[in-house]
């Protein structure tokens, strides 16, 4: 049998009277491979920081059994033993850790962790700053790990490919599942299946109950109009009145107390609820935002330099109107360079004239007016409240996440409020950098329904390769200083 690496048990966390994390027990072996997976502030990252005795939980017991690694996502590397063999596979420059860019900081957090052997290790969220090259170069470090692997990631293609479990993380609940993240994708739709099903059986034995309850009622209400229309005259003609009258007494109490059994039956049934629904999503375009010309982007003998660094030599090309168009390629390789250059309509680029640019950049977004989340966009959309609440809805603000003051917003909230809102918007060319970085997976998935709902031309960088599989019509690749056509 696998020996015991790491057990929580009775573990309770709070934070400011909100229980994040209740969990009887979790157990970790030594070569298990498990993913975590939750929205946003669901407490994916404080069940890694439980397991590493960063935070301390408020009830029950963490028992380690052997020394493990910590990634985190949102920490600076320090100065440490490295191997530099390491740091030259990954590709970090010899250089000052502060001038080192977002991706080249995940890498040298990466070669720190694999330069010291552990029995365990704790990952979270590894690939948000990694371009493909640098997600195969952990898939290959993790694949042939000899230890317990315990993962944090959005990024579905890394799931599949390294967990032989997931734990879901939701309502500070944990709830394991076999297999990869397409394994558990689909053991969810069968369960949303299931209780729909179940759902249905509730409300069809509800009703047959009531009816029921209701018919017998109505028999008992005969019952007692039959007793008050007897004449005195056919009162005195029964020799067994007294019998008679107690007969329909006690029949109409009987019926009653049936009706009232059947009204009781309804209210020990255990209530099913039907599960949500995702809302069908379509965002058409006013007319005097459709384009007619067939390649609204164009360019001619495009000459792209970052400083003294030539990213893109005498480049044409011709992005169809109405298509997902993905820009893939290496860090370096001037993907964002790109977008930005097509944005400010530089040199060698041709822009239809009717293109409505709209754009998200891989930035921290903050809003400057007091105005709620609801507020904000009907100010810059023109679609009617429903639609916009459906949106909002789907990007996992809810209840009254819709009353907050964008002012107030977390930088996760921010970013899904834009993207709402580009969506909705009055564009007809959506430039997306980088859009995945920072959602869950549920906020992922339900971008990509945006996605295939927009009629609008998209031109979007993205490293995460499930995504651009399920949502491009296109995908063109930055190598050798060209721009080339993979799909």
């Amino acid at each position: 049998m696998e020996q015991l690496m790491l057990e929580l048990t009775n573990v309770e966390v709070s934070f400011l009277d909100k229980k994040v994390l209740d969990i009887p027990k979790l157990s970790v072996y030594q070569f298990d491979r498990i993913g975590i997976v939750g929205k946003n502030g669901g407490g994916k990252s404080t069940l890694l920081k439980v397991m590493n005795g960063q935070i301390q939980p408020n009830i029950g017991q963490v028992n380690r059994l052997a020394e493990v690694g910590y990634f985190s996502q949102t920490e600076k590397p320090v100065e440490g033993e490295l191997d530099y063999e390491l740091l030259g596979k990954l590709a970090v420059p010899q250089t000052d850790i502060g001038q080192l860019s977002g991706g080249e900081q995940t890498r040298m957090k990466l070669a720190q962790l694999f330069s010291t052997y552990y029995e365990g290790l704790l990952i979270d969220e590894p690939t948000t700053h990694l371009d493909a090259s640098g997600t195969d170069f952990l898939i290959e470090e993790l694949r042939y790990y000899y230890g317990a692997l315990v993962l944090v990631s959005h990024d579905r293609y890394l799931l599949d490919q390294l967990v032989t479990k997931i734990w879901e993380v939701d309502n500070g609940k944990v709830t394991e599942y076999t297999g990869n993240y397409s394994d558990y994708f689909e053991q969810k739709k069968l369960e949303r299946k299931q209780q729909q099903e179940q759902h249905e059986k509730y409300v069809k034995d509800k009703n047959r109950l009531l009816k029921a309850a209701e018919a017998k009622m109505k028999m008992a209400e005969k019952v007692t109009q039959a007793n008050n229309h007897i004449s005195k005259k056919e009162t005195k003609a029964k020799a067994n009145l007294m019998f008679m009258t107690k007969s329909k007494d006690t029949g109409q109490k009987s019926m009653q107390k049936v009706a009232k059994a059947m009204e009781q039956r309804v209210k020990q049934l255990e209530v099913v609820e039907a599960p949500e629904e995702e809302r069908a999503l379509q965002f058409h375009q006013s007319e005097a935002l459709q384009m007619h010309n067939k390649f609204p982007i164009m360019a001619d003998c495009l000459m792209l330099a970052a400083g003294e660094k030539i990213l893109l030599q005498e480049t044409s090309f011709q992005l169809p109107v109405g298509a997902t168009i993905a820009i893939t390629g290496n860090n370096g390789t001037g993907k964002s360079t790109l977008l930005k250059h097509i944005l400010e309509n530089g040199e060698s680029i041709i822009l239809s004239p009717k293109v409505v640019f709209g754009s998200y950049q891989q930035m921290e977004y903050q809003f400057e007016m007091a105005e709620t989340v609801l507020s904000y966009m009907k100010e810059r959309s023109d679609y009617e409240e429903s639609r916009i609440r459906a949106v909002l809805h789907a990007m996992n603000f809810t209840g009254n996440d819709i009353r907050k003051d964008v002012r107030a917003l977390s930088g996760g909230e921010s970013i899904r409020l834009i993207l709402c809102q580009l969506f909705l918007g009055r564009y007809n060319v959506l430039v997306l950098d980088e859009p995945t970085n920072f959602l869950d997976v549920d906020c992922l998935e339900a971008l990509e329904r945006f996605l295939h709902a927009y009629q609008g031309t998209v031109l979007l960088v993205s490293h995460d390769r499930t995504f651009i599989e399920r949502v491009t019509d296109h995908v063109y690749v930055i190598e050798d200083q060209q721009l080339k056509i993979k799909k």
